[in-house]
């Protein structure tokens, strides 16, 4: 067997959650977790093969098999217009190419 053994998987997801609920950099995670770069390649490991996307559907699951999720959906239909001038209109409104102002 080559280098060193493998982090626990345990161990890391705790590391990243660590890193982003206090919004450190990678190399400011504290080393119980184990070495930032083993922390952050499998990060970018888990997010792109869909580690997490599974983790959150598995957890959702467990919550709604033991009844644990409330559902409560509220839907707004108000449409917000915003002023011309919100909306990066030039100021003076539009010109034609011969200088003159649009109707």
């Amino acid at each position: 067997m080559r280098g060193r053994k493998r982090l626990d998987d345990r161990t890391v997801l705790n590391g990243i959650v660590w890193k982003f609920r206090a919004g450190a950099a990678w190399w400011d995670v504290p080393e119980r977790y184990g070495p930032w770069a083993t922390l952050h390649t499998r990060f970018c490991r888990w997010a792109k093969d869909g580690t997490f996307t599974r983790m959150l559907q598995a957890a959702q699951a467990r919550a709604d098999a033991a009844g644990d999720i409330d559902r409560l959906v509220s839907v707004d239909s108000t449409i917000v217009r915003a002023h011309q001038h919100a909306a990066g209109a030039r100021k003076g409104g539009a010109r034609h190419s011969d200088g003159h102002a649009a109707a």
